[in-house]
């Protein structure tokens, strides 16, 4: 029986987003309010839908751990670039409440992506990812991604040539910058038609970069699988050629 494992962080923002009410007591006096009914009837609302589409009625919810980012000890400007945002009010209190309404994955350091890589590749599960974050097309498996209504069946072979662009290009989004100068076009000359690490590294070299920077931009960029995670430790295993 196939799962949906959800990608939580982004229906969680929407969810309590949703909820807030804005009133104004007097002229130039205004208050916000939140009534957390209301905003998880919005996110019940969002994942029935989903299931419904795929079919699935099994729901794991994966979600980030707010504590700390294991990338961040392999660059401390990892994210750096992001602009601080308040989460919406009730925020903290939905997340709770979804860890004890819905059966979830969440593991110290890690995002809720890494989650959904982790738990997709386990070998024996049977899932679907739902996301609309586009760094899961370097997780091989199914993937749903509800702003375009599709089902991606995504290969190893697919999903390794997607990592390997990303550590090129980078990510500004995710605050990493990849080989500097290198676009998507630059990058499928570089990886060719069977790409490989020899490719990324030299190409790093031939910049002036060295193997080690290659190998940061590359940890950065990878969406943990199940051979990236040491259950036993209950931490990630930083990626290597």
């Amino acid at each position: 029986m196939a799962s949906l494992i959800i990608d939580t962080d982004l229906y969680l923002f929407r969810a309590t987003s949703a909820a807030e009410t804005e009133v104004e007591w007097d002229p130039d006096v205004w208050t916000m309010w939140s009534d957390l009914k209301d905003a998880k009837q919005a996110f019940q609302d969002q994942l029935t839908s989903i299931s419904k589409k795929l079919g699935v009625s099994d729901i794991v919810c994966a979600l980030s751990d707010s504590n700390a980012n294991f990338r961040k000890s392999v660059d401390p400007t990892y994210k750096s670039n992001r602009r601080k945002t308040r989460k919406p009010l009730g925020y903290a209190a939905m997340k709770d409440w979804v860890r004890h309404n819905y059966a979830t994955i969440m593991k110290p350091g890690l995002e809720g992506d890494d989650c959904l890589g982790i738990l997709s590749t386990r070998p024996g599960n049977e899932c679907i990812m739902v996301s609309d974050d586009k760094d899961m097309l370097g997780c091989p498996g199914q993937l749903f991604r509800p702003s375009t209504d599709e089902l991606h069946e995504i290969s190893v072979q697919d999903a390794d040539r997607f990592f390997l662009t990303q550590v090129l290009t980078g990510d500004p989004t995710d605050g990493y910058k990849g080989l500097p100068g290198v676009g998507p076009k630059k990058a499928e000359a570089i990886l060719g038609p069977r790409p490989d690490w020899g490719s990324v590294e030299q190409a790093y070299l031939k910049a002036g970069y060295t193997k080690d920077d290659a190998l940061t931009q590359a940890r950065l960029a990878r969406i943990l699988r199940w051979s990236d995670w040491d259950a036993e430790k209950g931490e990630p295993i930083l990626w290597k050629p």
